[in-house]
C-alpha cells in the first residue's frame, strides 16, 4: 500500500513539472515574438522611423526599409489593412 502511495505523488510531481516547463516555454516563445518586432530609426532622438521588421498582430510578416544600431522592439505593429 506504501508503494502505491508513493507513485501517485510522484507521478503528481512529474506531472506538475510538466506543466510548469510548459508554461514557461510558452511564455518564452511569446516574449521572443514579441522581442523581435523592431522599428529602426534614422538616429539617436528616435525622430525618423527607416524601417521596421516584424510580424503584425494579424500574424503578416512585416519587412521594409533598413536596420540601423537605433531601435525599439517588443509588441506586434498594427495589421494593415486592419482586419473588418
Amino acid at each position: 500500500m506504501k508503494s502505491t502511495g508513493n507513485r501517485r505523488v510522484l507521478i503528481a510531481l512529474v506531472f506538475f513539472a510538466l506543466l510548469a516547463a510548459t508554461l514557461i516555454l510558452v511564455g518564452r516563445a511569446e516574449e521572443a515574438v514579441a522581442a523581435s518586432n523592431c522599428t529602426y530609426y534614422s538616429n539617436a532622438s528616435h525622430t525618423t522611423v527607416v524601417g521596421q521588421f516584424g510580424y503584425d498582430c494579424c500574424n503578416n510578416r512585416v519587412a521594409w526599409g533598413v536596420k540601423t544600431a537605433y531601435k525599439t522592439c517588443g509588441g506586434c505593429f498594427p495589421c494593415f489593412p486592419p482586419p473588418r
